[in-house]
């Protein structure tokens, strides 16, 4: 995903290298490369998601893939457009999530609830 500038003049794609001992880091910079990692370990659950068939561990990986979702959609590390897709993303893994509980939703009361 595409990311903007992050530190003054540091683009962002210089995340992984390392930088000497002493040398000041931005915050702004250590944010990014923490959101990187979080956007790689979201990859990483995605595809652990898709190689397991036991249902409990399917609904919590997609718990925990649409809250890292949700919680990279407000980082200003990426630009809109990618902010705009985890926001969508997040609320795709969050339904999947809801199909997948062991505990059923509450029924909701219709006009069949009338007859009963």
């Amino acid at each position: 995903m595409p990311s903007t500038e992050v530190a003054a003049g540091t683009p962002a794609h210089r995340a992984n290298e390392h930088t000497p001992a002493g040398t000041h880091v931005s915050p702004a910079f250590q944010l990014a490369q923490a959101n990187r990692a979080l956007w790689a370990a979201t990859l990483s659950l995605m595809t652990a998601f898709m190689q397991t068939q036991a249902p409990a561990h399917r609904y919590l990986l997609a718990r925990r893939i649409s809250r890292n979702f949700d919680t990279l959609s407000r980082q200003d590390c990426f630009d809109t457009g990618c902010r705009s897709s985890f926001t969508r993303l997040a609320a795709r893994w969050q339904a999947r999530a809801e199909q997948l509980s062991p505990t059923p939703k509450p029924a909701r009361a219709g006009l069949f609830d009338l007859f009963s």
